[in-house]
C-alpha cells in the first residue's frame, strides 16, 4: 500500500493540519456536532476544525499508559469516568509486571485529574448526549488513546463517534474502524514511524496554549 494523503512533513504545523482536516469533515457542518480535542497536541488541530464547522469545542482528557523506558509505546490508555483500555498486542511483546503496570496507571491518573482541573477550570463538561462527536487528535500511532476516548464518549451518551486526525498508521486506522462509527485520517504513510513525521513543526503544545485556545473557542 502506498502513501495516502500528506506524507513525510506534509503539514507545516498542527494549525495547518487542522485546517486541512476540516476540509475532509465538511459533511458534518450542518449537523449537531461537538468537536472534542485530545490534549494537548490535538487541541490546535481541533480548534481549526471547530472553527471551520462552526461547532463548539471541548477537551476529552485521556492518558496513554506508556511502557517504562519506552514511554511512546503505549500498552493502554485511561480516561475520565474510570475508562481503561489495554493494548493486548503490545502486552504480548513486552514483559511488564502487575506492579509496573499499576505504577504507570497511578501516575497517569494523577496527571489526568490535574489536566481535567486545569483545562475545565471549574466548568462542567459539554453534554455529549444524543450528539455527533468528532474526536480530534494530531495523529494516530498505537490508537490506544483514541480507543479510550471513543469509549468515554459513548459512555457519556454520544449518538455517533467519529475519530479524526491528520496522520496515522494504516493498521491503527483500520483497527479504530471497529470502535468508531467513522475514522477520517488524511495521511496514511506506507512507512509510518511516528506522528511527528507528518509535521515540519511538531513542537510540544503547552497547557497555556490549550487553555488559550479553549477560551478563544468559547468566546467566538
Amino acid at each position: 500500500m502506498g502513501p495516502v494523503g500528506p506524507g513525510l512533513r506534509g503539514f507545516a504545523d498542527r494549525a495547518d493540519a487542522g485546517r486541512r482536516l476540516a476540509g475532509a469533515l465538511k459533511a458534518y457542518r450542518d449537523r449537531d456536532v461537538l468537536v472534542l480535542a485530545l490534549p494537548r497536541g490535538g487541541v490546535p488541530v481541533a480548534f481549526e476544525v471547530a472553527a471551520a464547522l462552526d461547532a463548539p469545542l471541548d477537551v476529552l482528557v485521556v492518558r496513554k499508559l506508556g511502557v517504562p523506558h519506552q514511554p511512546e509505546l503505549a500498552f493502554g490508555a485511561i480516561g475520565e469516568d474510570g475508562v481503561r483500555v489495554l493494548n493486548d498486542e503490545v502486552l504480548r511483546h513486552v514483559l511488564l509486571t502487575d506492579a509496573e503496570m499499576v505504577a504507570v496507571e497511578t501516575a497517569q491518573r494523577v496527571e489526568l485529574q490535574r489536566r481535567v482541573e486545569r483545562y475545565r477550570a471549574g466548568r462542567e463538561r459539554v453534554s455529549l448526549r444524543g450528539r455527533v462527536v468528532l474526536i480530534v487528535d494530531d495523529g494516530f500511532a498505537t490508537g490506544a488513546t483514541a480507543r479510550a476516548a471513543c469509549l468515554v464518549a459513548r459512555a457519556q451518551g454520544a449518538a455517533e463517534v467519529v475519530l479524526a486526525a491528520p496522520i496515522g498508521s494504516a493498521d491503527t486506522v483500520a483497527a479504530l474502524r471497529a470502535v468508531a462509527d467513522d475514522v477520517v485520517c488524511l495521511g496514511v504513510p506506507q512507512y509510518f514511524h511516528a506522528v511527528g513525521q507528518g509535521y515540519r513543526d511538531f513542537s510540544q503544545t503547552s497547557d497555556e496554549e490549550v487553555c488559550e485556545l479553549l477560551d478563544r473557542a468559547r468566546n467566538r
